[in-house]
């Protein structure tokens, strides 16, 4: 029996360039909750965004922000974060700056940016918060979650080979398609649902989970009732059971047979 479901936001419960969930995505999500069946958002977004998301739905459950670097309370108050540690943080950066690439430096309240670009506008706006711009963001002040060295798609995937490459087990990288994200070994978003399902006395069989992204990766590993969205990259179709098919709205009806 499914007792918790977990969705990613971005190309998940939101459609991509969408601000809010669909009607129709919006009600099965709220049905569950009438249902008994709790519903658990794991985004990559900072807690803002997160919560904005969260709100709309009705959720009183705990957010997974930032791929699991931090876990919140509805009134943003941290449950868990997971630091990076900044010796691995600065030797990112100074590969970025060696470089000359812009890069982030960031944790649940704050996003630091050496120089600003399409791909922090887009990441801030989406988290729903300002980003600062100052020329050594490794200077602010801020203990780090994660570090991102921020490219393109043409240079990001040899960027996580060569860093993925170097620094082995001292990090987890994520490999976005203009960023490439370093934050510490233990921060993923099946750490986190561990976690929350401990709390909630929940076991990893009474989950479903859905997701399209690379930071989805370990939670679809993670639940035995993983789904990957249409579109998902690689990392999201390799670790999940099963893939649903593309349609009008198949994460909707997946939600609802749930409830039927």
């Amino acid at each position: 029996m499914i007792r918790l479901v977990v969705l990613d936001i971005d190309g998940t419960v939101v459609r991509n360039g969408d601000p809010v969930p669909t009607t129709r995505c919006s009600a099965a999500i709220r049905n569950l909750s009438r249902a008994g069946i709790g519903v658990v958002l794991a985004s990559g977004r900072m807690f803002p965004g997160t919560a904005l998301i969260h709100s709309h739905l009705g959720l009183s459950t705990p957010l997974i922000c930032q791929q699991g670097c931090g876990i919140h309370t509805p009134d943003g108050a941290m449950i868990h974060e997971v630091p990076l540690a900044r010796e691995v943080a600065l030797e990112i950066v100074d590969y970025a700056r060696q470089q000359d690439l812009p890069y982030e430096w960031f944790n649940p309240v704050r996003y630091v940016v050496s120089r600003r670009t399409t791909q922090s506008d887009v990441y801030s706006e989406l988290s729903g918060i300002v980003a600062e711009y100052v020329e050594h963001p490794e200077h602010s002040g801020t203990v780090p979650t994660g570090v991102g060295v921020i490219s393109s798609r043409e240079r990001a995937s040899a960027i996580h080979r060569h860093l993925a490459g170097t620094h082995g087990e001292k990090v987890h990288m994520l490999d976005f398609p203009e960023v490439t994200v370093a934050v510490s070994p233990t921060a993923n978003k099946a750490t986190a649902l561990e976690i929350v399902c401990a709390d909630l006395s929940i076991s990893r069989h009474e989950t479903l989970a859905v997701g399209d992204s690379v930071n989805d990766a370990p939670m679809l590993a993670w639940s035995p009732n993983s789904y990957a969205m249409p579109g998902s990259d690689a990392y999201a179709l390799a670790a999940a059971r099963y893939a649903l098919d593309d349609g009008e709205e198949p994460l909707a009806e997946l939600l609802e047979s749930l409830v039927r």
